[in-house]
């Protein structure tokens, strides 16, 4: 049976009074935000001093400016001749009701030359992964074994769409200038939640080791990297406002509860996005700050830094490692050509999003894939199980 849409049509027409009537009050705390940005921009040096003393006392993550915050930096020029590179993943996750424990990474890569001698190249490539070293990570005392799913698939996709950046980046020619574009964060936000051997092997020994590839090719090219966010949701630099204005010496999130002049209030519920929208023109960046998480400790040289940028339609949250946001003729490259990318693609990078449809995984490439499986085992007479659960999916019982 379908979903029933008409028994939600009333909860929608509620949800969207409720925006249009909070609609004023959000402007309101935008425009707060605005202005407290403004006016906290001169005192970067006490500001920086009373984050760092609220430093793992808040339960909110705190951007760290290194520029003034209100700083504009505008459009640089496009340089003649330059490539784009780019690369996107999906995945097949393993399913515990197929016999054939197993899953699939497809990565999209796409390198696009512009200039003198404009190219194209458009790839990607599967990988099955099914041997019990490849579905599992195991503790160098073998006594402990974290599952490759979920979650954990998805991050040990982002070090093969980084693997097949650097592979790109290594086999344009000598001398080129180009600039390596992912999706999303650099930051492997959720491996914070897992034992140290999963963040050395995927990190330490995966990750980082791709992005140190790449800069090292800076000897003898000029590379830049960056990764794109699309309608951000993050808060970071509104929560260092906040920090601003507590009237304490720090803060301390156990005691926000007793506050009763609650400073911070009117810029709460604003979006980064939603701030810089508000200081920035189309083609601007913002200034730039340090992500404040704790995964960040393994980056050292890679240690991501981020900035906003404004474009026609959007304000998106652009990630550099150190070695790019440190040398200023990169960085600029990195604003110029993600602003280039993004009036060729109607507002999004256009080889993030040929990356993508070279990526993707369709739900029947899925159906297909297993299905494929299935027959293989029947093929070599391997025993076919599967879940009760997975048999009465495929049977109509009225």
């Amino acid at each position: 049976m379908s979903l029933d849409l008409s028994k939600v049509i009333d909860q929608i027409t509620d949800m969207v009074t409720r925006l249009k009537t909070g609609r004023n009050e959000r402007l309101e705390r935008i425009n707060s935000a605005v202005a407290t940005l403004r006016n906290q921009s001169e005192g970067l040096d006490a500001l920086k001093k009373k984050i760092a003393l609220s430093r793992g006392k808040t339960t909110w993550l705190v951007a760290e400016p290194v520029e003034k915050l209100d700083i504009r930096h505008s459009l640089p020029p496009i340089p003649p001749d330059f490539t784009v590179l780019a690369t996107d993943g999906s995945h097949i996750d393993v399913d515990r009701h197929h016999a054939a424990h197993c899953f699939l990474i497809n990565i999209g890569a796409v390198a696009l030359r512009y200039g003198s001698k404009p190219d194209a190249i458009l790839e990607n490539q599967p990988v099955m992964y099914s041997e019990d070293s490849d579905l599992m990570i195991a503790s160098p005392d073998k006594l402990r074994e974290v599952p490759i799913e979920g979650n954990l698939l998805g991050m040990k996709r982002s070090v093969e769409e980084c693997k097949r950046l650097a592979e790109m980046a290594a086999s344009i020619p000598v001398g080129s200038l180009a600039l390596g574009i992912m999706d999303g964060t650099l930051i492997l936000w959720n491996l914070e939640a897992y034992p140290e051997f999963v963040t050395e092997t995927l990190l330490e020994k995966g990750y980082l080791v791709h992005l140190e590839e790449i800069r090292k090719l800076n000897a003898d090219r000029k590379i830049a990297l960056a990764s794109y966010i699309s309608f951000p949701r993050s808060t970071d630099v509104v929560n260092a406002l906040r920090v601003a204005l507590c009237p304490q010496e720090f803060v301390d999130s156990d005691k926000c509860p007793a506050c009763a002049t609650r400073e911070c209030y009117g810029i709460s519920g604003v979006r980064d996005r939603d701030l810089f929208a508000g200081i920035l023109t189309p083609g601007e960046r913002s200034a730039l700050f340090i992500s404040p998480s704790k995964i960040q400790r393994h980056y050292g040289k890679h240690l991501v830094h981020f900035f906003y940028l404004k474009l026609n339609e959007e304000t998106a949250r652009v990630e550099i490692p150190r070695w790019v946001a440190q040398d200023n003729e990169r960085l600029e490259l990195v604003h110029a050509l993600l602003v280039d990318q993004c009036e060729r693609g109607q507002g999004y990078p256009v080889a993030l999003s040929e990356a993508h449809e070279k990526a993707v995984v369709t739900g029947a490439d899925r159906e297909n894939f297993w299905r494929l499986v299935d027959e293989s085992l029947v093929e070599k007479h391997l025993p076919l199980a599967e879940s009760e659960k997975s048999r009465s999916k495929r049977t109509r019982w009225l």
